[in-house]
């Protein structure tokens, strides 16, 4: 089939055609599509049987331009292909963390996955200030297997080398690049920001170090192939209940530093910390969220950290430091130290890569819900300027950093003055 973009009425007969996905539904269903999308990228449609409402599917389909900027910026819609062998990848390695695919069709740019019906999207969740007592456990688990198993740590040379060709994915990094680490620090027509923070801006723009420290984080993000990383892990793309997470939206899959993912995470929980200064009124009740939130930063890190470690102790099958090159006396003393000193660099890696994304999302094009539901430009500008305080030390301090609680301390320090400028 010829690519054409799917609406609600042609997404139901699309599907008809694929034995598959109607495999899915009950004899006999009439389908219902409901557009739903409210990404930067795709539309995503919810399709159910009229007589069966529960028996759903999702469909993702990729346009050929860049949705939040509209059709004067094309986008190659490709990638959903990185998308689509992602999520088959992510089902092998973590099943039961990321949605189960149904059908993929390259040529109609469209991924048919499960509906998660029973799920609700972590970002809205925290701000509701609902606890998930999974999620730190969940979140180490998925970035431990799938870093740990898409690296040389584990891989052949020949076996990673083919997972990078497998996942050249250009364009999307390079909307990376420009928006998570050039644009929002320079002019730029795409920019906007909250106007209350000018001075804020005008003086991080003209920050020299941290504009070297921004810089050295580019670098590392084109320049190293660490593991096959999800690149948008943001709470928009997790799902979530009492019992069950999932990972979605992998579009922006390549091969990149660790940090990448892990700073996502950790910086999306920083911003949802610093949120809830104004969500909050309640001091204890803000107090006793926060301290949620502060738990799961450091239970994402440290499990992801031991995870990995113990991984990697037990299944050291990659080319990067094979086990016979380890066979001399005090050589098991000497890989276990290799292994932390590598964490300790990731470690580092996430801080700075997690202060970037937190300063972007308050500078330039693509911001959260946390601070955009804030109506009141004063109100909102008091967790905007704390995001940009801590992204600005996390960039500029993380090689001083040892453990998750240096980041956290400065998340503490940046935040114990609400009202500081």
């Amino acid at each position: 089939m010829s690519y054409h973009i799917l609406d609600e009425r042609s997404v139901a007969d699309y599907l008809r055609a694929l034995p598959a996905v109607m495999d899915r539904f009950s004899k006999g269903a009439e389908l219902d599509a409901k557009e739903v999308g409210d990404g930067n990228l795709n539309l995503v449609f919810i399709v159910s049987n009229r007589f069966s409402p529960a028996e759903k599917v999702v469909v993702k389909q990729a346009v050929p331009y860049l949705r939040i900027a509209g059709e004067g910026w094309p986008l190659s819609r490709h990638r959903m292909r990185f998308e689509s062998q992602a999520l088959l990848l992510h089902n092998r390695l973590v099943p039961g963390l990321a949605p189960a695919v149904f059908y993929v069709d390259d040529e109609m740019s469209v991924v048919v996955m499960e509906w998660l019906g029973r799920h609700e999207i972590l970002r809205k969740r925290l701000i509701a200030r609902e606890v998930f007592p999974h999620l730190g456990d969940h979140l180490s688990t998925f970035l431990a297997e799938t870093l740990f198993r898409t690296s040389d740590c584990y891989l052949s040379a020949a076996e990673k080398k083919s997972l990078q060709s497998a996942y050249i994915n250009t364009e999307l990094c390079k909307i990376t690049e420009d928006f998570v680490f050039t644009n929002p620090y320079m002019t730029s027509p795409e920019n906007r920001w909250n106007h209350e923070i000018d001075a804020q801006a005008k003086d991080l723009r003209a920050n020299k170090h941290l504009k070297l420290a921004i810089l050295e984080m580019k670098e590392l993000f084109m320049c190293n192939s660490q593991a096959l990383v999800h690149g948008d892990l943001h709470t928009g793309s997790i799902m979530v209940n009492q019992e069950q997470t999932r990972v979605l939206d992998p579009e922006f899959a390549f091969l990149g530093p660790m940090g990448f993912d892990v700073g996502a995470v950790l910086a999306n929980l920083a911003t949802s910390y610093c949120s809830h200064f104004v969500h909050t009124a309640d001091a204890g009740e803000r107090n006793a969220y926060q301290e949620y939130l502060i738990r799961t930063m450091k239970g994402v890190w440290e499990g992801f950290a031991m995870k990995f470690e113990a991984l990697w102790s037990t299944n050291n099958t990659g080319s990067l430091c094979p086990d016979p090159y380890w066979q001399f006396p005090s050589g098991s003393q000497a890989f276990a130290e290799f292994r932390f000193r590598y964490l300790r660099a990731v470690l580092r890696d996430t801080a700075g890569m997690g202060g970037c994304k937190m300063m972007r999302r308050v500078l330039g094009i693509a911001h959260v819900a946390e601070f955009e539901s804030i109506a009141d430009p004063v109100r909102r500008a008091q967790p905007e300027r704390m995001a940009l305080r801590v992204g600005s030390r996390w960039v500029q301090e993380r090689e001083s950093f040892k453990g998750v609680d240096d980041l956290i301390g400065v998340l503490l320090e940046e935040t114990s003055s609400p009202t500081q400028g």
